[in-house]
């Protein structure tokens, strides 16, 4: 008995060739038409006119069986293409019962256990140092933690972990520490990387929090990176001390599980005066390498290296920087790969088993490749600092890749610092990339301008592996000016999602999410910083969810614009990612995002972001933030997302206007519009309510939103479906 499979794309993709090829053939018969039905006798004579006459009847006979042929072939084409239809719609129906089933299933165990049985935790919320969400018990990853606070006239508030994994999947990444706005004040910790539990690599430990002015002022110490499962996975990467005026300690990296690597330790911090020590990596159990030990900070005194981490019983090479051992077998045993890997890393620039080395601090340079078969790449290393005016500080190294079969990405290098006048800090480094099981390195941080300069961008985080692993989060952008953007999150592989945008400096945006490629869902958008635009949120993967588009940041005049959500894979049954929220302001709130669009047939659109609150300032002009407007669902099935609320508007003395609600998104075929988000309060003129999405054969139509206050203009109601369906309501004045 023979198995056979039905891709609808690609039957709908064959029918589109076929009918061009028709297409292509009518063509070419109606131009040859009129040289083979009316052919010219070569001369007056009777021969001549038979014979032209002859031609003449089979160019006609022949354009006939042609009309025939090119009936045939539109029948064929069109049967075709409705079987693509027919294929679509019953995986559609197969997948929405398991799909409903799952659902039914997930609620009970999140309603006695708080987390679901399938299923990746959520992301901490950015700016609160919310610890990310557990995994499902049986399959899913950890969430991101959230970066810590920012306040001024207080220290950087610390990171939150990243959430453990379930059975099988990966533990996310620690959040970075809070960045300290106000002299005297130090960095938040960058939180620990969560756990994996038996399959899976640990989440990689967050960024410590940079000190951005003087007075002795340290940055957070990185986070520590999570332990790998049990049974396989690479342990995560320490975090990168935050840039400081004092002393910044990178993060320890995790430990390995039985087969798998340590995490390499977090680079200290650069400072002017003194830099950060390095962390100390982690440990194999008994086949895998030792983590790479952290390299120190670069500084007027400069940071020391950690210690790297101890090899595997069976197999495996210490980690770069690890003591040396006492137990004569464990010498033989790195003896002998020494022996073995000499030869391979003078011919190919990479050792057979081991990791790559870490680049040396204060020269930009890319950490070293890990083995052909395992191994870590290597930090990449800080950035050259610049003492002149208007000179800009080196950029940072990039992370080395993975090893073949299993190995981290290395994290990126801090961009260098800017000390002359009006300097521009230096780029972060990407982090490295794996290969097939590992997780990508997180971008090194923008390099710090001290002397009225522009902070440098994030470096964007590596890809994960194909078959396993976190896809690395991006680099917080340094503060100031809109050059410190964050960093995009890397791509995710086949079953992980993208990894999380870095979060902006004073004045930037917040770099994209990383983008799915099959399974995973996008990255969540990074935070705008203050004034600045949160980032937009990756796209699913083939059959993945979009992701969360980051907050606008604060702003004293126009807060930043919320990220716009990201759409939802081509294939996927999830939805587009919801956008984010609008920054308030002591004048305008800043816009939310759009919410992304779910994907080509099938899902719901993804909610819009929330405007943010406008007021509590000296100006005479208060206007609450407009909220994003809702995604549109898949084109045969979903619901339309719901628009954002609008921002409020208000202040002691009673003056200012709402914000518009944002529109709901279109239904499919079948689906419900998305509801018109609320209009803001305002004191003075409330907002409008946004108006409900429309559906399109069979479903409701969205309700508008309510206007601002009482007075005010609701928004209308969506049209219902064509076939079935009633109106939406009209929001209430």
């Amino acid at each position: 008995m023979s198995f056979v499979i039905a891709v609808p794309e690609f039957i709908a993709a064959a029918a589109s060739d076929l009918a061009g090829i028709g297409s292509a053939v009518e063509s070419a018969n109606a131009a040859a038409a009129a040289h083979t039905t009316g052919v010219l006798a070569a001369a007056q004579d009777e021969v001549s006119v038979a014979i032209a006459e002859l031609f003449g009847t089979f160019g006609a006979q022949y354009q006939s069986v042609s009309a025939q042929a090119a009936s045939f072939h539109a029948q064929f084409v069109q049967a075709l293409t409705g079987s693509a239809g027919s294929y679509a719609s019953a995986e559609s129906a197969a997948a929405q019962p398991l799909q409903s089933l799952l659902d039914v299933v997930n609620a009970q165990f999140v309603a006695q256990t708080g987390r679901p049985l399938i299923g990746n935790g959520a992301n901490g919320a950015p700016g609160t140092g919310q610890n990310g969400g557990a995994g499902g018990w049986l399959i899913g990853n950890g969430g991101a933690g959230g970066s810590g606070t920012s306040t001024a006239g207080a220290d950087g508030g610390p990171g939150g972990a990243g959430g453990v994994s379930g059975l099988f999947g990966s533990g996310g990444a620690g959040g970075a520490g809070g960045v300290a706005t106000t002299a005297g004040k130090a960095g938040g910790a960058g939180g620990a990387g969560g756990n994996a539990m038996l399959w899976g690599s640990g989440g990689a430990g967050g960024v410590g929090g940079a000190s951005t002015d003087g007075a002795g002022a340290g940055g957070g110490a990185g986070g520590r990176g999570g332990n790998a499962g049990l049974l396989f996975g690479a342990a995560g990467t320490g975090g990168a001390g935050g840039f400081t005026f004092g002393a910044a300690t990178g993060g320890a990296g995790g430990n390995s599980g039985v087969f798998g690597n340590g995490g390499n330790g977090g680079n200290g911090g650069a400072g002017i005066t003194t830099g950060g020590n390095g962390g100390t990596g982690g440990n194999g159990v008994l086949i895998g390498n030792g983590g790479n030990a952290g390299s120190g900070g670069t500084g007027a005194t400069a940071g020391k290296a950690g210690l790297g981490g101890t090899s595997g019983l069976l197999l495996g090479a210490d980690g770069i920087g690890a003591p040396v051992s006492t137990n004569p077998l464990h010498v033989l045993q790195q003896g002998v790969l020494n022996i073995v890997n000499q030869p391979v890393q003078a011919l190919t620039g990479r050792p057979l088993i081991g990791n790559g080395a870490n680049g040396t601090p204060g020269t930009g340079a890319a950490g070293g490749d890990g083995g052909w078969l395992f191994g870590n790449g290597g930090n990449g290393a800080h950035g050259a600092t610049n003492t002149a005016a208007a000179g800009a500080g080196g950029n940072g190294g990039a992370g080395g890749a993975g090893g073949g079969l299993f190995g981290n990405g290395g994290t990126g290098g801090a961009g260098g610092i800017a000390n002359g006048a009006g300097g521009i800090g230096g780029t972060g480094g990407a982090g490295g990339s794996a290969l097939l099981n590992g997780s990508g390195g997180t971008g090194g941080a923008g390099g710090q301008a001290i002397n009225a300069g522009k902070g440098g961008a994030g470096g964007r985080g590596g890809n994960a592996g194909l078959l396993g692993g976190a896809a690395g989060s991006g680099g917080y952008g340094a503060a100031s000016g809109p050059t410190g953007v964050g960093g995009a999150g890397g791509s995710g592989g086949l079953f992980s999602n993208g990894g999380v945008g870095g979060s902006g400096g004073a004045g930037a945006a917040g770099g994209a999410g990383g983008n799915g490629l099959l399974f995973g869902a996008g990255g969540t958008g990074g935070a705008g910083g203050l004034a600045g635009n949160g980032g937009n949120g990756g796209t699913g993967g083939l059959f993945g969810s979009g992701g969360d588009g980051g907050s606008g940041g604060y702003s004293g005049d126009t807060g930043g614009a919320g990220g716009n959500g990201g759409n939802a894979g081509l294939l996927s049954f999830g939805t587009g990612g919801a956008g984010g929220s609008g920054g308030a302001s002591t004048t305008t709130g800043g816009a939310g995002g759009a919410g992304g669009n779910a994907s080509l047939l099938f899902g719901s659109g993804g909610a819009g972001g929330t405007g943010g609150h406008g007021g509590a300032g000296g100006s005479t002009t208060f206007q609450g933030g407009a909220g994003g407007a809702g995604g549109n669902a898949g084109l045969l099935s979903g619901s339309g997302g719901a628009g954002g609320a609008g921002g409020s508007g208000a202040n002691a003395n009673g003056q200012g206007t709402g914000g518009t609600g944002g529109t709901g998104g279109k239904a499919g075929v079948t689906g419900s519009g998305g509801d018109g988000g609320a209009g803001g309060f305002g004191a003075t003129t409330a907002g409008t309510g946004g108006n409900g999405g429309n559906a399109v054969l069979v479903g409701n139509g969205g309700n508008g939103g309510n206007a601002g206050k009482a007075g005010g203009t609701a928004g209308t109601g969506g049209t219902g479906g064509l076939l079935l369906g009633n109106n939406g309501n009209n929001g209430k004045a």
